[in-house]
């Protein structure tokens, strides 16, 4: 399966999970595209602040609304989610990837906004995707996955076991001249 979801207990777990797996999976040359919430450096995601840092680079999108200061509520902002969203998509359609990470499939996706097409789109093309969900949107996860996906252990170990079991290496420049030229004969059989 292409499609796998996390979920970690604990406030801003499944963010910390997630980045420590990103990290790792890029240090290790894996091209992973898609966002992931930004936390503070104690590895905390503010309540009400929330912005996405679009992967593998940037920039940081923040997706929630400044209500004032007598404001308790807290409020995404719909247009910088779409365009966090086009940010992300336009990425992947131009540089491609070897794995999708969304920080969250939550309330736009669960009524079929936000990273929902990116999600479909990447699984189409064979790209796998990796999505921290929460208990309040699991179950709309599993309706749009519709049994195509799994669900990890929330350690970052098996989490990067499932990412390096799916993702398919691009064979690098090296390898392919080599396995043309063998294919081939070589240089040798061409003329002068």
């Amino acid at each position: 399966m292409v499609l796998a979801g996390v979920m970690a207990d604990g406030r801003g777990m499944t963010d910390r999970l997630l980045a420590g797996v990103v990290a790792r999976l890029i240090e290790d040359g894996v091209r992973v595209a898609g966002a992931l919430r930004e936390t503070g450096p104690s590895g905390e995601s503010g309540q009400c602040d929330t912005a996405l840092r679009l992967l593998p680079e940037g920039p940081v999108v923040p997706i929630t609304q400044n209500l004032g200061a007598g404001s308790a509520a807290c409020r995404m902002d719909a247009g910088a989610l779409e365009t966090a969203v086009a940010l992300a998509t336009a990425d992947l359609a131009a540089n491609g990837a070897d794995l999708v990470v969304l920080n969250k499939f939550g309330i736009s996706e669960a009524e079929g906004r936000g990273f929902r097409a990116l999600i479909g789109e990447a699984v189409a093309n064979g790209v796998p995707v990796l999505v921290g969900l929460s208990e309040t949107h699991r179950a709309a996860f599993g309706r749009f996955a519709d049994s195509m996906a799994i669900d990890l252990p929330p350690s970052e170990e098996g989490v990067i076991a499932w990412c390096r079991a799916v993702i398919t290496p691009a064979p690098d420049a090296a390898s392919v001249v080599a396995d043309r030229m063998g294919k081939s004969g070589g240089l040798s059989g061409q003329r002068s």
